[in-house]
């Protein structure tokens, strides 16, 4: 199941946060997985993408996880450019590998 903070500014919702647990067999720990971070255009360079993300480590470490993760599209270059500014190491050796409609249905023939 998913989680989601929300960032409001005077009443009106303008980023959020959409996370869940997993485990890290690397770590043998648990873990989150951000699966998405949004600000509202207008409101972007105010901090609050960076207050999202460090309240989701925050939540990471209260719970005893060993690593919060994410993925970011490469051609994203002002978000990469965060990412490591707040601290974040890009794994270009691990690949997405997804599964969805046709393929997946597949699956359940197998």
């Amino acid at each position: 199941y998913a989680e989601a903070v929300l960032a409001w500014v005077e009443g009106t919702p303008v980023g959020m946060a959409l996370f869940f647990h997993n485990f890290s067999t690397f770590l043998m720990q648990p873990g989150i997985y951000l699966e998405d971070i949004f600000v509202q255009p207008d409101y972007r360079g105010q901090g609050i993408g960076k207050a999202l993300l460090v309240h989701v480590g925050q939540l990471a470490l209260e719970r005893g996880c060993g690593r919060l993760e994410w993925s970011v599209l490469d051609w994203n270059t002002p978000a990469i450019e965060f990412y490591q500014r707040m601290g974040a190491e890009i794994k270009p050796e691990w690949q997405t590998c997804r599964v969805t409609g046709a393929a997946l249905e597949r699956f359940g023939e197998m």
